[in-house]
């Protein structure tokens, strides 16, 4: 089985090539930018891809939506220090199979890439519930669960001081998609200008 670790710390990257390595059956890669994860996705197509969600650039999400589009039959796992719920729907709504915690025990990242690859999913417990709370109206996080992968990729790019061309060439849409986005997203949560869009998604947890 293939596995592919994208994450841009060494030693996160060293620390389960030497977990997952002690496996016979797994044959692990690994990159530590977005460019060279597509790189590696357009020869080897791993069955299992561990993704950090905070990488330089784009974000983790993207490269996830990036790599599905690329090859369905690749196996998601996302992977973060932070566990909140919004980051748990994303990366469900874009088709990854589980998410994983860098403070869990190593054991479940083993056990995790098993459940994935016999074709069930890799969930901390509860997920189901803190998502489903995320949609109901008037919680402090409702309106996340609405916005698409793109979008928040959007909204995290503007919270990093990312102009409206370097997204649009970040993300590889014209300038006039990425104005319409930002537009949209100002009616959709009541944002009068640009700073304060961030403001209210940093606040929501959408960044």
């Amino acid at each position: 089985m293939k596995i592919l670790i994208v994450d841009d710390h060494p030693i996160v990257i060293s620390g389960l090539k030497a977990l997952l390595e002690q496996e016979r059956d797994l044959e692990v890669c690994s990159a530590m930018s977005i460019a060279a994860a597509e790189e590696i996705m357009a020869v080897a197509m791993p069955d299992v891809a561990i993704v950090d969600v905070n990488l330089p650039g784009l974000s983790g999400f993207e490269l996830a939506r990036r790599m599905l589009a690329h090859n369905r039959a690749t196996c998601v796992l996302m992977f973060s220090m932070n566990d909140d719920a919004v980051f748990i729907a994303e990366a469900m709504e874009l088709g990854a199979k589980g998410y994983v915690s860098k403070n869990d025990n190593p054991a479940e990242m083993l056990k995790a890439i098993r459940a994935v690859s016999a074709g069930g999913t890799a969930w901390p417990p509860g997920s189901a519930e803190k998502v489903a709370y995320l949609a109901q109206p008037g919680t402090v996080s409702g309106a996340a669960p609405t916005l698409s992968t793109r979008e928040r990729e959007i909204l995290r790019l503007l919270a990093k001081g990312k102009s409206l061309s370097e997204i649009a060439d970040l993300v590889g849409v014209s300038y006039k998609t990425i104005a319409t986005t930002c537009s949209a997203l100002r009616t959709r949560l009541r944002a009068r200008t640009q700073t304060e869009l961030i403001a209210i998604a940093v606040e929501r947890k959408l960044v």
